[in-house]
């Protein structure tokens, strides 16, 4: 409880900003949904024959996973929070759309037949009959629809919208930090809460103020959305870098950023903790990024679909840099030294009792060690597939995961191997044995800037800014930098900014 505490009030101000970013987003994505789902209800009610298949196919849209619904996303719309609120509307259409529909058909037939008894004519009926006696039923849908997007927001922090999915994946990011987990997962359910008991009230109300309480909370509801935006937004940057999970990424765009501002006139925004590779690269070619760091192994396997054809640094680098020119009309700039290629990692427990000191040395152990894979790495010819293959290993059990969660599975038992990165802060942390791979199964791994080449036109000069980098930072200088982001808990900013003045590329 203590370490929540210390947590708490080193990141209080930095909670408040990411409360507010998921209050506005899911208010944002409840409004619409309301706006969308309500007449829609309405109409279907007169529209009978239709009213099942568009029920229905609001809840479709209910079963596609949300990951993927923002993956489909980011091309058309890019990161941020548009995509977010987008998806997330499609997430809070049912509840509202049913209850508006069953609102209307459940009130009393004879009220109804006594007001067309009365002259009025089916909209008068609508507005004045039906509607007001429908409304708390509506606002329970309401209700319903507005926990539900509070809940989803969270993973809009994937693609960069913010909010309190931040700190859970912050937290997921360095091993599980619970304290972390907890730090955006309690606020999330306590705004859900919240929100919940004030919709209560207007849902109460409803009964007496009938279609005004609905209006009123609308009015209440695009207020708090749009209030920031009558202060001014943010000025626009010239350039944005994007990032993808980890303490490795956000330390080199920061270092890229204070590079750049450096020896130019251009402004630079952050957009860390954007995802795995595909969702960043989306990113990148729809615009809404512009620069991020990628490794040249990763361009060759992941992004060109082809095998690297030397395991010599420059040579990879070659082949990479050629192919997303021709491939995707994009510039790779020169790469820094350090390699965070996969490695097969155990502790030195198992190592040592089992005599472990190359991968192909697990041959032994297939049938008893279990494998804490990540899913990308689990699906990679340059991962467990090409293990497979290059050293005949079939593990008798291989758990995918994220990976952030890697760490704790094997430091709590629950996996007996993993996949690494070299230059991870746990390699340090947990002094894992990483196993040999003489075969030469993994390519080399060298982060390097990626841009589009139509973005390098624009501004030349950001190579030279840039390419300071190349060639420089060891693979134990990044991963002692990754290891003070995430278990001495300081700042990527800070880090970054300390190694640039020592190696005299920036001004302390």
């Amino acid at each position: 409880m203590n370490e929540f505490k210390e947590v708490f009030i080193q990141r209080q101000d930095v909670l408040l900003e990411k409360i507010w970013e998921h209050l506005q987003i899911s208010i944002i994505a409840l409004v619409i949904a309301t706006l969308i789902s309500v007449p829609l209800g309405l109409l279907l009610t007169r529209k009978q024959k239709v009213a099942e298949p568009v029920i229905g196919a609001t809840a479709i849209l209910q079963t596609i996973p949300s990951l993927a619904v923002l993956a489909f996303l980011i091309p058309l719309f890019g990161i941020g929070q548009t995509p977010a609120v987008i998806a997330l509307t499609a997430y809070g259409l049912l509840p509202i759309l049913r209850n508006t529909y069953t609102g209307i058909k459940e009130v009393d037939p004879a009220l109804k037949e006594a007001a067309t008894g009365m002259g009025m004519n089916s909209f008068r009926r609508l507005s004045r009959v039906e509607l007001p006696l429908a409304m708390p039923v509506i606002m329970a849908g309401i209700r319903t629809s507005m926990v539900l997007i509070v809940g989803t927001t969270t993973i809009a922090a994937l693609i960069g919208a913010g909010g309190l999915g931040d700190l859970i994946l912050l937290g997921l990011d360095r091993g599980g930090d619970v304290n972390l987990i907890l730090l955006g997962a309690i606020p999330a359910a306590l705004l859900a809460i919240i929100l919940d008991v004030i919709l209560r009230l207007f849902e109460r109300t409803s009964a007496k103020s009938g279609f005004r309480s609905l209006v009123s909370l609308l009015v209440i509801a695009a207020l708090i959305a749009v209030g920031p935006l009558a202060f001014g937004g943010k000025a626009k940057n010239d350039l944005v870098l994007g990032a993808k999970l980890g303490s490795e990424p956000a330390i080199l765009i920061n270092m890229y950023e204070m590079l750049i501002e450096e020896e130019t006139d251009l402004s630079v925004g952050l957009k860390p903790n954007l995802g795995k590779t595909d969702l960043v690269f989306g990113a990148l070619q729809e615009g809404s990024i512009d620069i991020y760091p990628e490794f040249t192994g990763t361009a060759i396997v992941s992004l060109l679909d082809e095998q690297a054809n030397s395991n010599e640094p420059q040579e990879v680098y070659q082949q990479a840099k050629e192919g997303m020119a021709e491939t995707y009309d994009m510039a790779f700039l020169e790469p820094m030294q350090f390699n965070n290629t996969y490695a097969v990692a155990t502790t030195q427990e198992l190592a040592e009792r089992y005599n472990l000191e190359t991968i192909g040395d697990l041959k032994q152990v297939e049938d008893q060690f279990t494998a804490g894979f990540t899913l990308e790495f689990n699906d990679r010819q340059d991962g467990y597939q090409g293990m497979k293959e290059v050293y005949d290993l079939n593990f008798g059990e291989v758990k995918t995961m994220d990976p952030g969660l890697r760490q704790d599975a094997i430091k709590n038992g629950q996996v007996d191997v993993i996949d690494a990165y070299a230059t991870s802060g746990y390699m340090i942390d947990l002094n894992l044995k990483v196993l040999e791979d003489p075969e030469n199964l993994f390519p080399p791994y060298q982060g390097a800037p990626l841009m589009r080449q139509e973005t390098l036109d624009r501004y030349p000069e950001v190579k030279d800014a840039l390419n300071q980098l190349g060639g420089k930072i060891t693979g134990d200088k990044m991963r002692q930098m990754n290891y003070e982001v995430d278990y001495e808990d300081r700042s990527p900013e800070e880090v970054a900014r300390e190694y640039l003045v020592s190696e005299g590329l920036i001004e302390e």
